[in-house]
């Protein structure tokens, strides 16, 4: 694996971890409106990297490889939501803004229930990085490695109030700052592990490329509408959230579309 290849899947652990770092600096916890806004922003930047980054590249590829070209995108999209539905419903966890977990019952404390709350939605997006820089390790023309970097950076920047919206709860259930960041840090970790895991098994079977650019996707749109968008738009002041989305969705957009 190149440095830049490397770099690329570092970069959206980078934005997880000074976002947890943000436990440090700010005494109480993140304004309702702030939390509703940088939610809104993620979910933005999570669809327009879908749409750009992935299903359109997934269908530029299958009509390379003639195929009929909606049914990599379909199916890859498909499964990428049944594998997240599945996450969800075999994991426990818990989100922050609610009282009750979810997945499987066990017996876990509240803080690491949270913690892979947010751990399952990173995973799409570690998948979603490692399979665009596996486009460009394997030769693909459709995969610029600009365009995979345009996609780790925009990952990194919503990264970073993810990073800050999970370590903040967490100080207030009444740990340390040191340990809030640790596990804020560590719900990241498994971004550039799944970026890797799929660079490998990409670079094993390249016709299946197209299918998993879809799969991420699904996975991706899946965190978004289950979990991003519904804590976004609870109780007042939805449409802040709903700003967030625009402007995430346009700076992804432009990001894929000026570097890619």
């Amino acid at each position: 694996m190149n440095q830049n290849v490397l770099l690329g899947i570092l970069i959206p652990f980078a934005g997880t971890t000074l976002g947890s770092a943000m436990v440090f600096f700010m005494k109480k916890e993140m304004n309702e409106r702030i939390q509703k806004l940088l939610l809104g922003f993620a979910s933005g930047v999570m669809i327009a990297a879908s749409v750009w980054s992935l299903l359109i590249p997934a269908i530029e590829m299958a009509e390379q490889q003639k195929t009929a070209a909606w049914i990599p995108a379909a199916a890859g999209f498909l499964l990428g939501m049944g594998f997240l539905l599945l996450l969800d419903t075999l994991t426990p966890h818990l989100h922050f803004t609610e009282d009750k977990p979810e997945g499987m019952p066990a017996h876990l404390k509240k803080t690491t229930m949270l913690v892979l709350a947010v751990t399952l939605h990173n995973i799409p997006e570690g998948m979603a990085v490692g399979v665009t820089f596996a486009g460009v390790i394997t030769e693909n023309t459709l995969m610029t490695l600009a365009g995979a970097f345009a996609l780790s950076i925009g990952i990194a920047i919503q990264n970073f109030p993810e990073g800050a919206i999970i370590s903040m709860p967490l100080k207030g259930q009444g740990i340390s700052k040191a340990r809030a960041f640790l596990y804020g840090t560590l719900s990241g970790i498994v971004e550039p592990a799944a970026a890797f895991l799929t660079i490998l098994l990409t670079s094993l079977v390249v016709p299946l490329l197209p299918y998993l650019l879809s799969f991420a996707a699904g996975a991706m749109i899946y965190v978004v509408v289950e979990e991003l968008i519904p804590e976004s738009q609870t109780g007042v002041h939805s449409n802040i959230g709903t700003v967030g989305v625009a402007l995430g969705f346009t700076l992804m957009m432009i990001l894929d579309v000026a570097l890619g």
